[in-house]
């Protein structure tokens, strides 16, 4: 299963990408995480559907600093993110 998500809210310089990043390795998933230049964090996370979910669901908390105000689903461009692993990309 593949989720493309774009988190809302005071996102940015809060860790949340570095955070992501952990998490998201810890459910074993592959794909990447990087900032918007319009504020937004933008997700792309390949993997078994429970640990999809449960990474969808860490979206909507984030870390401690973050304050997520929503998070927009949207259907992936892609079936599955490239390589393998999970990293952090530069801001787009």
């Amino acid at each position: 299963m593949t989720l493309h998500a774009f988190v809302h809210g005071r996102v940015q310089g809060v860790g949340f990408r570095e955070a992501c990043v952990h998490e998201a390795r810890r459910l074993g998933l592959t794909g990447w995480v990087r900032n918007r230049l319009d504020g937004r964090v933008e997700v792309l996370a390949h993997g078994p559907p429970d640990a999809v979910a449960a990474l969808r669901a860490w979206l909507a908390q984030g870390p401690p600093a973050a304050r997520v105000e929503r998070v927009d689903v949207q259907p992936a461009a892609v079936a599955e993110p490239d390589g393998k692993g999970f990293e952090r990309r530069p801001t787009a």
